[in-house]
């Protein structure tokens, strides 16, 4: 099956960091298209929302009923929102390490001001046939309440993962076993 997979960073992310270049290479064997797009999100000045929409507007054309979108930390945030405004369903989505609004969270201001915490779930949940959600309970960014939280409103199960820290290079993740295994086996139902 043709599927376009995207991947979103987070704040101050960048397409070449983290399990990001593993997971395209891994997928792309396999012939699958993977599109890592490179967000505003300068340090220290917060990243704006309609900003990444901009960027994202190059690949709308790529994005179908067969795409799968994952979102890293503020990307995720911007998942839900893409969810929110998309007019037909994906493949699915997955969200790691995600913010949604619950304390702990390190950067609450700047993921607020962002795009706020208000999230239409209802819509949602309509807009992908599966919906994954990884967090850890020792991630320094994001508390794991917020992973329950997201996997609540999203009536599925979390995919919890013990210390993993916030899935990112600094916690060891240059790769993602667990990810690229459940993308795979949506992919080939």
């Amino acid at each position: 099956m043709n599927a376009n997979i995207f991947i979103f960073h987070g704040t101050e992310g960048y397409p070449e960091e983290n399990w990001f270049p593993w997971l395209k290479q891994e997928l792309e064997q396999k012939e699958y298209k993977v599109f890592v797009p490179q967000f505003p999100s300068p340090p220290i000045v917060p990243a704006k929302i309609a900003e990444w929409f901009d960027v994202l507007k190059n690949y709308e054309q790529n994005i179908d009923e067969n795409s799968i979108l994952i979102g890293h930390s503020l990307g995720g945030i911007f998942l839900l929102r893409e969810l929110e405004k998309l007019t037909h369903p994906i493949k699915a989505a997955f969200f790691v390490g995600t913010p949604i609004g619950v304390r702990p969270i390190l950067n609450f201001d700047r993921d607020s001001a962002f795009s706020g915490f208000d999230f239409n779930w209802e819509e949602i949940k309509k807009k992908a046939q599966n919906f994954v959600v990884f967090q850890s309970d020792d991630d320094p960014y994001v508390g794991l309440d917020n992973g329950k939280e997201l996997a609540k409103n999203l009536g599925i199960e979390l995919s919890f993962v013990p210390n993993a820290g916030h899935f990112n290079k600094k916690a060891g993740y240059l790769k993602f076993d667990l990810l690229k295994d459940k993308v795979l086996q949506i992919l080939e139902k």
